[in-house]
Parts: structure tokens; C-alpha cells; sequence
């Protein structure tokens, strides 16, 4: 019985994965081993991003349904408050929130410097890790 990996993904990931399909965003995104979580916020981020780059809004689409979105019924500044201590950026704070709602143990970002990874480790045991550090640690549990 293998054990399920439930992981928060950063907006940069998925837009990693649209620009790159050989890259470890990609890999990850595909990897139908992990659960992945995105939040409503993330959403409405990536679809903003998405035209901004001119980007093909139908991969965006393509890979939202393989997502599970957590809905923060929060208001925004509510979240940015609670989580403000995790975050280098009040704007990445939905990012914790979000992890911490669906209960993930690992959040994927290449922006590792955003957070104050001790403090989200110690407070809700919760691991940041980039998509290519994230792909050994499932393959090293034998889960890739």
C-alpha cells in the first residue's frame, strides 16, 4: 500500500510547467502520485500571470483540472495577517494558508527565500522544497 503525497504548488511551478514540458515542474505536475493543491487565490494569480506572458490559457486550464482547489474563504488581508510571520512577501501569505487547510506536508516553490521555512516547518510541520528537490525526495521514497 503506497503512502500518498499531498503537496501545496506554487504558482511558479505551474507556470514553469507551461513554458517547459522536460523540466521538473512539468515532471511534477504529471506525477499522478502526488496530490496537488492550489487555492482559489492561486488560481485567480496564475490566470493574471498566465495573459500577462501571453502564455496558452488552455494549458493553464489543461492543468487546473488535474488540481484539487482549496477555496480560503478568508479575506485576503485576514490571511496576509495570520501567516505574516511565514512569508518574506505578504502576498505569498495564501500560500501557507492554503497548505495548512488541505492538510499538505510539502509546499513546492522555486522561491524558497519567501518563506521562513523554520518557522513553517516547526509551527505546522510543513516542508518547502522546489520541484527538482521535491522529485528525489518521491523517488528516493520509492514513489516515482
Amino acid at each position: 500500500m503506497s503512502k500518498e503525497i499531498v503537496a501545496f504548488i506554487d504558482s511558479d511551478v505551474i507556470i514553469s510547467s507551461i513554458i517547459s514540458k522536460t523540466g521538473a515542474s512539468n515532471l511534477l505536475i504529471n506525477n499522478r502520485q502526488t496530490k496537488k493543491y492550489i487555492s482559489n487565490f492561486s488560481i485567480r494569480e496564475l490566470q493574471i500571470v498566465v495573459k500577462r506572458m501571453k502564455l496558452p490559457q488552455g494549458e493553464l486550464s489543461k492543468i487546473a483540472k488535474t488540481l484539487n482547489i482549496i477555496e480560503l474563504d478568508q479575506n485576503f488581508s485576514k490571511i496576509q495577517d495570520t501567516y505574516k510571520n511565514c512569508v518574506s512577501d505578504k502576498n505569498d501569505s495564501h500560500i501557507i494558508a492554503g497548505a495548512v487547510s488541505s492538510k499538505c506536508k510539502f509546499i513546492i516553490s522555486f522561491n524558497l527565500k519567501h518563506y521562513n521555512r523554520e518557522k513553517i516547518k516547526k509551527d505546522f510541520n510543513i516542508s518547502i522544497l522546489t520541484p527538482g528537490d521535491f522529485l528525489q525526495h518521491l523517488r528516493k521514497s520509492g514513489l516515482i
